[in-house]
């Protein structure tokens, strides 16, 4: 079993909250497998957000901080067929975490399993504190998901610890802890060819933070950081293992999900042609 073919979407452009001049994205991965159908890795936001975007997500979301574009077409199941796919091969999604904008796709695929860190499903299920009620929407799984979790533990992988395969899934598809932006956020790396991608889901939102010998970070998504995190601590040393990463080995692709700049590096990576997202242009490539 081995991964095939990667696709990268965008599924939700987000213009409350930009890096150097472009809105950020929510950057999907699509992933084909040699036999375990289609893997999604996060959905970004779904036919149901775009549908009642203040029931589902909430007007502080829609018309405060994020601001995300109403449109229907960035949803992946929209964006899976657009690639010539079918929705009902998607058998499994890997969710770095259960942030709203990382889930809302979710109800578009009631028949995957879905992969999650034990401990990111149990807050989101108790929502035990103010900050995890704002975040975490139990309607966007009350379709009843085939939840697949994971505990600690694992093995190391390029300085990370607890890594973990994923049951029905190829062994080049990962589960890496990143905790800090939430209890249980995680990354996954993804094997294809001998290389390596690694998707880091929150653990950074301005590129600047974990590739430059400096650490910055636009304004917004900095603040937006300080208020969601839960683990400063944590998300600090991660970031640091994140940049020996980038140092180390130049020749793993690292991307957060919601960094503009990289979603289209790997875009054009692909040879595919791209709009701009600060005009709400771009969509996908594969």
């Amino acid at each position: 079993m081995s991964v095939t073919h990667v696709h990268h979407l965008n599924c939700a452009s987000l213009r409350g909250l930009s890096v150097r001049g472009r809105h950020l994205v929510c950057h999907v991965l699509l992933l084909e497998t040699e036999h375990s159908g289609l893997v999604l890795i996060d959905t970004g936001l779904g036919t149901a957000d775009y549908a009642d975007p203040i029931a589902r997500l909430g007007a502080d979301f829609v018309r405060g901080y994020a601001r995300p574009e109403i449109d229907d077409s960035l949803a992946a199941v929209h964006q899976i067929r657009g690639l010539g796919l079918d929705p009902k091969d998607v058998r499994h999604i890997v969710q770095t975490h259960l942030d709203l904008d990382h889930v809302g796709g979710l109800s578009d695929f009631p028949n995957a399993a879905v992969h999650v860190h034990e401990t990111e499903l149990e807050m989101a299920v108790r929502r035990p504190s103010f900050k995890a009620r704002r975040r975490y929407r139990p309607g966007m799984w009350a379709h009843g998901p085939d939840w697949r979790t994971y505990r600690h533990g694992g093995e190391e992988w390029f300085g990370f610890d607890a890594v973990r395969e994923l049951q029905g899934l190829p062994p080049d598809i990962l589960l890496v802890p990143l905790f800090g932006h939430t209890h249980g956020h995680c990354g996954v790396a993804v094997g294809k060819g001998g290389a390596w991608i690694l998707a880091a889901g929150d653990a950074y939102f301005d590129a600047r933070e974990i590739k430059q010998p400096r650490r910055r970070c636009a304004p917004g998504p900095a603040l937006f950081q300080m208020a969601v995190t839960t683990e400063f601590a944590s998300r600090r040393q991660n970031q640091d293992r994140l940049r020996a990463l980038h140092a180390d080995h130049p020749e793993i692709e690292i991307f957060a999900a919601h960094e503009p700049f990289e979603y289209l590096r790997l875009l054009d990576s692909t040879g595919d042609s791209v709009g701009d997202p600060a005009d709400g242009t771009f969509r996908s490539g594969s």
